[in-house]
């Protein structure tokens, strides 16, 4: 297929089998590039229609994992390889180097490569958010009520910045350990999963090409394996189908890289802003109050300390929005994406 071959670096096989370390760093960037487009599209869509899209947005870390691992898992048993890797010709390989890649890893490497690749990364984005919302209470001045177990992540978001900054020294130092060829592997996470990387062959080519989409059925089969084997189809159908999107999708990472840069931040948030929500209805009767006025929508009491959510402009007790917008990241009236950052307390002269 013209797309396994697509980025092969030279038509033959080269004399050493081991990536250049542009070549690993750019199949690295090449999903990391994926989901903040992705993030975006479904931001929009929340954002043109909350009712409808609302819990994409809100379930997107999780619905994105479970692509993930379904993308994954499937290269990793048709082409022993991750998307980003398949996509530059490259294969993951164990002891042996000249494992077919077609046959799929071991099962323990492909168990490992397959958490390393979908599952790490989406504990990692829980993490930082956690870490992000405690800084937010920081910075509110505001602490909610904490069982032992709150108390216990709190414990860890304390260590949390050094284990980064000792990951982040660790992948430095095996980068540069790669670049003058004292490492076979230029990540911690090849290392951990027991792999490096290599070349498609042009054998290998030929066998991805060749190989069947799915498992022959024969009469004699089980119910058991009838349906096992529907289920790796279908998965199978899906990591195609994703697999083929992302491909296209590829090529206009880099204009979308533009579109996002601080350079053009200011076009793209006039183009992209919040429409303005109506004003509410209260505001036209002849007969509002000052006290009617300060009641808020939550708690339907007269507001005590004033605070705007500004994705929307409707105004709440401030302990009432923090307190919803941390648990659900969106306008209690009109469904827009919001986050702790879009609260503004209003002073008042009277108080």
């Amino acid at each position: 297929m013209a797309e396994r071959g697509a980025h092969l670096t030279t038509t033959a096989a080269p004399a050493e089998d081991r990536p250049s370390v542009f070549e690993v760093l750019a199949q690295d960037s090449l999903m990391s590039a994926v989901k903040p487009a992705l993030l975006h599209a479904v931001k929009i869509l929340a954002t043109s229609n909350p009712a409808r899209y609302g819990v994409l947005w809100r379930r997107f870390d999780e619905i994105y994992a479970i692509l993930d691992v379904l993308l994954q898992h499937h290269f990793l048993s048709r082409t022993s390889a991750s998307f980003s890797e398949n996509f530059y010709g490259l294969k993951r390989v164990g002891e042996d180097s000249t494992h077919a890649a077609h046959l799929g890893l071991c099962r323990r490497q492909h168990w490992r490569s397959l958490f390393l690749l979908a599952l790490l990364p989406y504990l990692h984005t829980k993490l930082e958010k956690i870490l992000a919302r405690q800084r937010d209470e920081d910075d509110f001045s505001i602490r909610l009520p904490q069982s032992f177990m709150q108390k216990l992540y709190r414990a860890f978001l304390a260590a949390y910045p050094f284990v980064c900054m000792a990951w982040d020294g660790w992948v430095f130092c095996q980068q540069l350990l790669y670049v003058f060829g004292k490492t076979r592997t230029h990540s911690p996470l090849l290392w951990l999963a027991g792999v490096k990387l290599s070349y498609l062959t042009a054998d290998d080519i030929r066998s991805l090409d060749l190989k069947p989409s799915g498992p022959a059925r024969s009469p004699s089969q089980s119910f058991r394996e009838k349906f096992q084997s529907l289920v790796s189809t279908a998965v199978g159908g899906v990591a195609v189908s994703l697999s083929s999107s992302l491909s296209i999708g590829v090529f206009f990472l880099q204009f979308l890289e533009w579109w996002y840069s601080s350079e053009n931040q200011s076009t793209v948030k006039s183009l992209t802003s919040l429409p303005t929500p109506p004003p509410p209805l209260h505001l036209h009767s002849q007969e509002t109050s000052p006290t009617h006025i300060k009641v808020c929508p939550l708690c339907r009491k007269v507001r005590t300390n004033d605070t705007a959510l500004a994705t929307s402009g409707y105004v709440f007790c401030y302990k009432c929005i923090y307190v919803y917008v941390k648990a659900n990241h969106r306008c209690p009236l009109t469904g827009y994406p919001s986050g702790l950052q879009h609260l503004i307390k209003i002073y008042t002269p009277d108080g």
